[in-house]
């Protein structure tokens, strides 16, 4: 555990050195913010009793999923760990006393999290001056706010270990990018990152919302925005504890059947 600990660390580290490029994505991700608003904004003027969510809630959720991009957008993946299935130098890898998937899950959540901690607190003062009803807002109540934090951890690791697929599949292809497009699509559509899914049908959300893409940033925005209530966030928060727990384990049996098959040219 002290050796996933200490290479946690070093990574993040690394990461937290890129501060042009993450004053770089602050600037555009408040764009990207703006534009969504004021295209949503379009919308809610022509009906505005028939949207799912109220127009302060739906602001605060552009603004949170903008902030923690870096968190949740499964795009955000490792080309390092590409270039190292690719290229045959996962052999290396398998050298180390280390579990692999471990291994490759503490650098995934380390990269992440250093792209995060330094776009997201810029990204939510500037939110938070601006007028309403466009502004970033504080949570109803402390007890959603414990619950926002606690879900976010949750959803963190529902997205990590479901990236860990994308660098499993890639085993079993020639170029990662038909499965990377695939399953980041997939995920980006059904967690809310296209479309907050309160807007889909209810026929259609019913599913999703007991699928893992639905433990994804949808449960902790809708928790901070007062979307849903305290009842369906604790039910929420439990369907992401279980998809959190399952979608590890069977990413690490699946890679350890996969890695016991790998065959390695070149010399």
């Amino acid at each position: 555990m002290r050796a996933y600990i200490s290479f946690f660390k070093m990574k993040l580290m690394h990461g937290l050195q890129y501060r042009a490029a993450a004053y770089a994505g602050v600037a555009t991700q408040l764009a990207w913010g703006f534009m969504y608003i004021m295209l949503y904004q379009t919308f809610y003027g022509s009906n505005p009793k028939a949207a799912p969510m109220e127009f302060s809630s739906l602001s605060s959720y552009i603004w949170l999923q903008q902030a923690f991009l870096a968190l949740f957008m499964t795009w955000f993946l490792d080309n390092e760990i590409f270039d190292l299935i690719t290229k045959g130098d996962v052999s290396y890898e398998l050298c180390r006393p280390l579990d692999i998937y471990n291994m490759w899950f503490v650098k995934s959540c380390s990269g992440r999290l250093s792209k995060a901690i330094l776009r997201s607190v810029p990204i939510l003062i500037i939110a938070f001056l601006l007028p309403d009803p466009y502004k970033f807002s504080l949570p109803s109540s402390f007890i959603s706010a414990i619950l926002f934090m606690i879900s976010m951890i949750l959803a963190f690791i529902v997205v990590v270990s479901y990236t860990m697929f994308v660098y499993i599949f890639t085993f079993y292809t020639i170029s990662p990018m038909g499965v990377r497009l695939t399953l980041v699509m997939t995920a980006d559509f059904l967690s809310g990152g296209l479309v907050p899914l309160p807007f889909l049908p209810d026929y259609i959300t019913k599913y999703i919302y007991l699928s893992p893409f639905a433990a994804m940033q949808n449960v902790p925005f809708r928790i901070y925005s007062g979307n849903i209530s305290l009842g369906e966030s604790v039910f929420a928060m439990s369907l992401q504890l279980f998809w959190a727990v399952t979608l590890v384990v069977f990413g690490k049996v699946v890679m350890d059947k996969t890695l016991k098959r790998v065959v390695v040219q070149g010399g």
